[in-house]
């Protein structure tokens, strides 16, 4: 397992490369994990069907740590028919980069018909890490698709300061070949961005969750509000991004519902996100909550 403080005197660890790239469809009135290949240490454990016909895949990255160097690229793809659930068991430790970058690649494909649910727990900031995280969304008319992400700058449980260092965070979700959301976000360490009341305020952890389908609508994005916390040390805010209209004989295309999550606790901003996704899940996907166990482990 890579250390977080490698001495700077020894010669560097080798840089791992993981991939992992799943398939899912439907099979016999339930969905079924069709593919799976991988490339180093990114698995997954047996599909479990605690929701019927709903496949539930845990994906492990041993390691449980990225340092400077590594790349991880995920590659999740979702027929028509079929409803997947991806989560991890632990956090996701970025660790200090010794001047190297690490970085993970999410490519995720819903097609018409199809449903995803990707719920991984939060990434951790070392000090001195310089992470990229990638996330490329397309989800197909007729498909949805629920999925969050959250950073934690700093080894709060330790008292570690982000004290140095560089995140970058890329995200776009489209509709087909059209983006509902791009967001290219660089924040170093030292930016007057994480203490101005327009940025991070003074606080340390950063939730997205983005829901995608055609229960994305102003009325739910409202609801939703209504139930979203806002004082100094935790506050959140979803905006409805809706659809364009029909044009040249096209199908109107999908909205979408984008929550931001502040805070300065984890826990607490965890608990908005799964109860923002347990408020969602039905409206997007026709489908009832169901915690899942990691959350109570």
């Amino acid at each position: 397992m890579r250390h977080p403080d490698f001495p700077s005197s020894l010669a560097m660890p080798a840089a791992w490369h993981a991939s992992l790239r799943l398939r899912f469809a439907a099979r016999a009135g339930r969905t079924a994990m069709v593919e799976r290949r991988h490339q180093g240490p990114l698995l997954v454990q047996k599909p479990l069907y605690p929701e019927g016909d709903i496949c539930h895949v845990v994906v492990l990255h041993p390691p449980a740590g990225v340092a400077g160097g590594d790349v991880l690229d995920i590659d999740i793809a979702v027929a028509s028919g079929a409803h997947a659930v991806l989560a991890t068991p632990g956090a996701t430790k970025w660790y200090k980069s010794l001047g190297r970058e690490a970085a993970q690649h999410v490519r995720i494909d819903v097609a018409e018909g199809a449903k995803l649910d990707w719920l991984p727990q939060e990434n951790i900031v070392f000090d001195d890490a310089r992470a990229r995280i990638t996330t490329d969304v397309a989800v197909a008319p007729g498909g949805s698709a629920i999925g969050w992400d959250a950073v934690v700058l700093g080894r709060q449980a330790s008292g570690e300061r982000w004290a140095s260092g560089a995140l970058q965070l890329d995200t776009r979700i489209a509709d087909g070949d059209r983006a509902l959301w791009i967001e290219q976000s660089h924040l170093d360490a030292a930016s007057p961005l994480r203490t101005a009341v327009s940025g991070m305020d003074g606080l340390d952890i950063l939730g997205t969750l983005w829901a995608v389908g055609q229960g994305a609508t102003p009325a739910l994005a409202e609801s939703l509000a209504e139930r979203l916390p806002y004082a100094a040390d935790l506050r959140a805010g979803v905006t409805c991004l809706a659809a364009r209209g029909t044009s040249h004989g096209q199908p109107p295309g999908q909205s979408m519902l984008l929550l931001r999550v502040l805070g300065r606790q984890m826990e607490a901003v965890r608990q908005v996100m799964v109860d923002s996704w347990t408020a969602l899940r039905e409206p997007i996907h026709g489908v009832p909550a169901r915690p899942l166990r990691l959350w109570s482990t």
